[in-house]
């Protein structure tokens, strides 16, 4: 590592896991390496990548067409390759710390497959670069009520007995005790999940696991029986008042309306339906909390997407979470699209002033300040949705040990390829490891 580059990195505050192949982006026909493998790079350097025909192919006859914007949203730069000699160049820089997102699309006409459908369909090739990422700023305040809000919605919770019922069924694994549970919220909801851990006396680490985003779905037993085997006390939450074990017939029957659950009441922040799930999310946490087969000391939240955003905004209430770790995490920048911000899931009409308002409480850049465990965060620089200018956003505000993890070719976690979310897998694994046996978190120097 050069000087400058280690100053830079050092400037930056951040942990960076590279995998083998990570800096290069195979689009059927063409290469793109960045200038920086880490996707990392200063403000007002050159952000660059070259772009390169495989040797012993050409490429498609005309011009390759590309944009650049900032932050997702407005475009900076237009621009045409000739790919003809067999390699160009597409170069850019930033003068503040931001998000860079190419769009790479084949000439009219071309017959050669090019593209990624995960990332935007044939024809198209999606780059991105994050430019002094840990100085990415909110784009609006913290409500100044919003501390207040959130402890009369807990205190409300609390005043609602958690009346648990568990039954139990069996595991399939001798050595792994498994149940159903299910406790009762706000407003006459309930919170629904599923328990697992090792069949021997003793008390064990706890670990609560959210759900990703998707009209309501059942709980597949491995989720919690895994991570038993592994030694935690474990509880998956369904994020919806549904059982979670029911068959497939069950949730298909479910109301369209709880099929759209992101719309219902968002432009009430006492009635939304986020308020509801957060607050199950803290009952979860109460009921794990209340077991004497808990160890007392170590507590972790985890999740992808919406399960991320739910390990966070946890995090940001409860301070008996003592880690984090999560991936693609959604919620972030709630209010994105009025900024010329990419927005993200879960997608509110922010368009709409009672709306945009509401978001600001359930957004979880306005949870993370206030977030004392360790935290590992992974966002994917081509994600859409969950953008990780939000996402950088968020992490910013954490002032705990904490440590990114960029993917800087990878889409959304379903859209993505083993591959391109390898340093999520690595680098939770590590974390997971580290804090269920009482250790501090491996963050790299």
């Amino acid at each position: 590592m050069s000087i400058s580059r280690a100053r830079m990195h050092s400037a930056l505050g951040l942990v960076l896991v590279l995998v083998a192949g990570a800096r290069h982006v195979r689009a059927q026909d063409l290469v793109a390496t960045p200038y920086e493998p880490t996707g990392i790079y200063q403000t007002g350097r050159t952000v660059g990548w070259s772009i390169a025909v495989p040797s012993g192919q050409s490429a498609s006859a005309g011009t390759y067409s590309y944009v650049i914007m900032e932050n997702g949203g407005p475009i900076v730069r237009r621009g045409e390759l000739d790919l003809a000699s067999g390699s160009a160049r597409i170069e850019t820089r930033l003068e503040r710390p931001g998000m860079l997102r190419v769009e790479l699309r084949a000439p009219a006409g071309a017959t050669q497959q090019f593209g990624n459908p995960s990332t935007g369909g044939a024809g198209l090739v999606v780059l991105a670069a994050a430019v002094e990422p840990t100085r990415i700023t909110p784009v609006e305040p913290r409500p100044a009520d919003f501390d207040a809000f959130w402890a009369a919605q807990l205190a409300a919770l609390g005043r609602v007995p958690m009346n648990a019922v568990e039954t139990p069924h069996e595991s399939g694994k001798p050595e792994i005790e498994y149940a159903t549970v299910r406790l009762d919220n706000v407003d006459g909801a309930h919170v629904y999940g599923q328990i697992a851990k090792p069949r021997r006396p003793g008390r064990f680490p706890a670990l609560i696991i959210y759900q990703w985003a998707s009209p309501p779905y059942p709980l597949a037993m491995q989720w919690v029986t895994d991570r038993a085997k592994e030694g935690w006390l474990a509880f998956n939450v369904e994020p919806h008042d549904v059982p979670s074990d029911m068959p497939a017939a069950f949730y298909a029957a479910l109301p369209q309306m709880i099929k759209q659950y992101n719309t219902i009441n968002a432009d009430d922040r006492a009635h939304g339906y986020f308020r509801q799930m957060y607050l199950g999310d803290y009952r979860a946490v109460d009921y794990l909390a209340s077991r004497p087969d808990w160890d007392g000391r170590i507590l972790v939240a985890t999740g992808t997407s919406m399960g991320g955003q739910q390990s966070l905004a946890i995090a940001g209430l409860d301070r008996r979470i003592t880690g984090v770790v999560v991936d693609v995490p959604a919620g972030a920048d709630a209010n994105a699209a009025q900024h010329d911000r990419m927005p993200g899931y879960p997608n509110w009409d922010v368009a709409n002033p009672r709306v945009a308002d509401a978001a600001r409480y359930f957004d979880v850049v306005n949870f993370a300040s206030r977030i004392t465990a360790p935290t590992m965060i992974a966002m994917g620089f081509i994600d859409t949705v969950t953008p990780s200018i939000g996402i950088w956003t968020a992490y910013n505000q954490i002032g705990a040990p904490k440590e990114a993890v960029p993917m800087i070719d990878s889409p959304h976690n379903h859209l993505a390829t083993p591959r391109q979310q390898q340093p999520w897998v690595t680098r939770s694994a590590a974390w997971l490891s580290a804090l269920r046996t009482g250790n501090p978190p491996p963050i790299p120097r």
